[in-house]
């Protein structure tokens, strides 16, 4: 299945394991350290309803707007301003429309970060999420492509359980940002 298509089946965990996925592996930009999401992504092994994922989102906020203050790294462009909406943008109930919107919002951008920091040039973002196929597409855009539907997937098939699986995914992918990130502060500077 496509990425448009693996979002638009989602339930309400997927949907917010897509979404906090996206915007972990895009930390980097904020000032966040690794551990940054941890709580986020605790919120996700109970139902909508049970936990607490309202209180941490408003937590992990004021913690990631305190690390974008200091962080003054060199990455306080289009990238950042992306990431920044994402987490902006996260809906305090972890149900309903709002909650689609911004797992295909963080889709969407988390995308557009790859490709901005890969200097790729144009790529059709909506025929790469509706097709998705990663072939011929440039590397970090294309890894992102594919870390994004294998979340989806597992979280899909397994549920809960799947949750472990699809936070590696998000580390691996968020390690390869930070050293993209870095590579280029050292480059611009």
């Amino acid at each position: 299945m496509s990425l448009e298509e693996l979002i638009a089946q989602a339930d309400e965990r997927g949907l917010a394991a897509s979404g906090v996925a996206c915007l972990d592996r895009c930390v980097p930009l904020l000032g966040g350290d690794d551990e940054a999401l941890r709580p986020l992504w605790g919120t996700l092994a109970e139902g909508p309803d049970d936990g607490d994922w309202g209180e941490v989102l408003r937590q992990t906020r004021e913690m990631l707007d305190a690390a974008a203050g200091e962080a003054g790294d060199g990455c306080a462009g289009e990238a950042a301003e992306l990431a920044r909406g994402m987490l902006a943008t996260a809906p305090l109930d972890r149900s309903g429309t709002a909650l689609r919107q911004w797992a295909d919002g963080c889709s969407d951008g988390a995308l557009r970060i790859h490709l901005l920091l890969d200097g790729a040039g144009d790529v059709d973002l909506d025929a790469a999420r509706r097709e998705g196929c990663a072939d011929g597409l440039s590397p970090l855009f294309a890894a992102e492509l594919r870390r994004q539907t294998a979340v989806l997937e597992l979280v899909a098939a397994h549920g809960a359980a799947g949750l472990r699986s699809a936070l590696e995914v998000s580390t691996e992918g968020r390690r390869v940002l930070r050293a993209v990130v870095s590579r280029r502060s050292r480059r611009d500077a």
